[in-house]
Parts: structure tokens; sequence; C-alpha cells
């Protein structure tokens, strides 16, 4: 059971009750990476950062302090689409995090020492990134895939960017981003939600409602490349890819599925136990599928000696030509089915997982839905369907970026 409520100046709130002595609460933001002007590439994940370096009544250790004085958490991340800002603590200290999140989110200076001071920050973060060539290939194939596109640039931004990053720039972005009616508070714990709204609407409800309609244009079908980088690895990095359709789609709770199946997180996923356990080629090889407001993309990603890695592809290719043909049998299915809800069920008895997916996906929906709604999609998926999606999904040639 979740409760939801509507500030008069749009921004909306999300509860999940719990019996739970943690109470984890945050703000998601409708703002990301895709969000940014050429000239502000990196800015979203440079005010995440600038928003925990003073406000106009704390400076940074205070904002540092705050929650860890009490046991608890204050976190943030950017990714293409959202930025998170949101705590854990003993549920007590609720009203202090809500006042907290309040604060540097409409409160903050942007001193100018401190954007020098987190800039250096940020350009150490891009060079040890860069030392990660697992790590890395996956921003890369993703900014190559969607090329010309607001999706088609890093988090982190680039050096060229960051360094015209003033004040002025922070402000102008913050103004236009940071609006009420393009935020969701989630919250879990055992509050009561008319405490909830009470604290929400005395820390967060002046803050006026803005004029300003966000407009985001839904990326092209691209044309497939092979590219290959010399990155000097001991490893060959490779990773492949297909356009697929977005979060609203009716289709994407069995592409999932077929996510699961093919590379998912499990040791017996196909891709796993042929490349790994049955050929002996590769340490890790998984895929995964991100789901946009108006795109996605599913990819699988291997890392092996360099002269395995055609092998592993011809493998690779193989198990979807088996996904592609074979319709899964009633056991396999079943399986497919048991396994999966079980991973789900697993990391939702994880709070901060819950309550960060809960937000998100009352900020891209406007509802919330529970597990027992996802295992009723679940349970209606059939095997003709897989292989349906299957086939739309793997009909053209992949995108290939290969790091030697």
């Amino acid at each position: 059971m979740v409760q939801t409520y509507r500030l008069t100046n749009g921004l909306r709130i999300i509860h999940r009750p719990s019996l739970s002595e943690i109470s984890c609460c945050g703000i998601v933001v409708n703002t990301g990476t895709r969000d940014e002007y050429p000239d502000e590439y990196g800015m979203a994940h440079f005010v995440e950062h600038m928003l925990f370096k003073g406000t106009t009544k704390r400076k940074a250790h205070h904002i540092a302090n705050r929650m860890e004085n009490v046991g608890g958490e204050l976190n943030a991340y950017t990714t293409k689409e959202e930025t998170f800002y949101y705590t854990a603590s003993l549920s007590e200290y609720f009203p202090r995090a809500v006042e907290l999140l309040s604060d540097i989110l409409f409160q903050s200076e942007f001193a100018p020492s401190q954007i020098e001071r987190e800039r250096e920050v940020i350009f150490d973060e891009i060079s040890s990134y860069q030392d990660a060539p697992s790590e890395l290939i996956f921003d890369d194939f993703e900014n190559m895939v969607f090329a010309r596109h607001e999706i088609g640039h890093y988090i982190l931004g680039e050096p060229e960017s960051l360094h015209s990053f003033n004040r002025d720039s922070i402000l102008r972005f913050v103004r236009r981003q940071y609006q009420p009616s393009e935020m969701v508070f989630f919250s879990t714990g055992k509050t009561a939600f008319d405490k909830v709204v009470r604290q929400i609407e005395k820390y967060f409800s002046f803050f006026p409602e803005q004029s300003h309609v966000k407009q985001r244009v839904a990326p092209a079908q691209f044309t497939p490349w092979s590219e290959k980088v010399n990155k000097n690895t001991s490893q060959s990095h490779v990773m492949l890819g297909y356009n697929t359709f977005d979060m609203h789609h009716p289709h994407k709770y069995a592409l999932y599925m077929i996510n699961n199946i093919l590379g998912g997180g499990s040791m017996n996923s196909r891709l796993n136990v042929s490349l790994r356990e049955k050929h002996g080629l590769v340490y890790n090889v998984e895929s995964n599928v991100n789901f946009y407001t108006d795109t996605g993309l599913f990819a699988v990603y291997f890392g092996s000696d360099p002269k395995h890695s055609e092998r592993c592809i011809r493998l690779i290719g193989k198990e979807i030509k088996r996904l592609k043909e074979e319709e899964l049998t009633p056991m396999q299915l079943s399986l497919a089915k048991r396994q999966w809800k079980g991973q789900m069920s697993i990391a939702a008895e994880n709070s901060e997982t819950r309550a960060l997916s809960m937000g998100k996906n009352y900020l891209h929906l406007d509802r919330y839905t529970s597990l027992d709604e996802i295992f009723t999609r679940i349970d209606a998926i059939t095997s003709s369907q897989v292989r349906e999606v299957a086939n739309e999904l793997f009909s053209s040639t992949p995108f290939e970026l290969s790091y030697l």
C-alpha cells in the first residue's frame, strides 16, 4: 500500500508505510544529462556535487554531519534522465532529513571557491573512470549508439565544458530544471503519512510553481556500426547492442525476462553457461537493458583474451538465434519466472533500493507499480511472447564496440 499527495506548487509525494525503524526518503528530480545544452555537458552531475558544498545556513561540513551525527546517511547520484538526493536514518530523524533536503535543493549558494574546488574533484573522477575500461566501455558504447542526441554524452561531462562552469551558468541550469512540478518526494518507513505531508508542506511548499515545460526529443533509430578502439588493454572488452522500446511499452516485462535468461545476474544465464562454464572463454559476461522515457538499449558485454573475441561473438549470436527460433518449454518458462520473482523479492527487501525505485516509477509513470502487480504481469508472459519480442529486438545487425 502506498499513499500519495500533491502540493499546490506541483511537487508530488509518495510514501510506503513499513514497520521498519529505518526511514529512507529523498527527492528525485526529472533532470539528467539529456537535459543539458551543448555548453552544459556535465552540468547535471556538477550541480549534484555542488548541492553538498554549502547553503545560506550551512557550510559543507555541516551538511555532511547533519545526518551522519545521528548515524544516518545522505547520498546522491545522477543518471541520463534523473538526479536523486536521499537519506537513510532512524525514523525519529525524518524531520531532520526533510529539512536538510529542502535546504540543499533550494538554498545552495554555489560559492565560486567551492566551484573551483569541486571542478578539480570531478576532473579526478573522470581520470579514474578513464582507467577502468570494463566500466568506461558501457558509457562509450551508449554515447556512440546515441551519437548526435542528448542521451549520447558523458554524465561526468568533458573537461572543456567543465572549465566553463561558473556560478551564473549553474544558477541558470538550476532555475530551469529544479522546479517543484518536476520533482517527487519519496519515503518509506513507519512515519505516519499525515506527518510526512506536514513536513513536506513545511519545508517545500513555499517554493513557487514554475511555468517552464520540459521538452525532450526522442532519438531516431540509428544505423548499426562496428568500431574497434585501441586502448592497450590486456583483455579485449566488447559490447554488442540493439535499440529497443521505452519504459512505457507493454512488452518491457518480456524483454526484462529475455535479459534475465540470456545474461542476467545469475550464474545459470545462458551466456554465462556457454561462454564461461562450457567453453572457459571469459570471466565475466552479462547483458542489461536500459529503458528511458522514449527509447531503450539492450546490450551484452564480455571481457576475454583477444584471440577468443570472435569466438565469443559467434557463441552470443548462437544463443540469440536460439531465443529467436525456439520457444521456451513450459518448464523453462516456469523456471525463468520463478527465478526472476525470487530475485525481485530479494531486491525489494532492501529499503533503499525499494524507495529509489518507487520514486523513479512515480516520477515517470505517475503511479506506483507494486511487486504483486509486477508478479501478475510476469505470470501473464507466454513463451510465444518471449519469442516474438526476441525476434523484434534481434532483427537487425547489432552495434559493436571493442576495446583492444
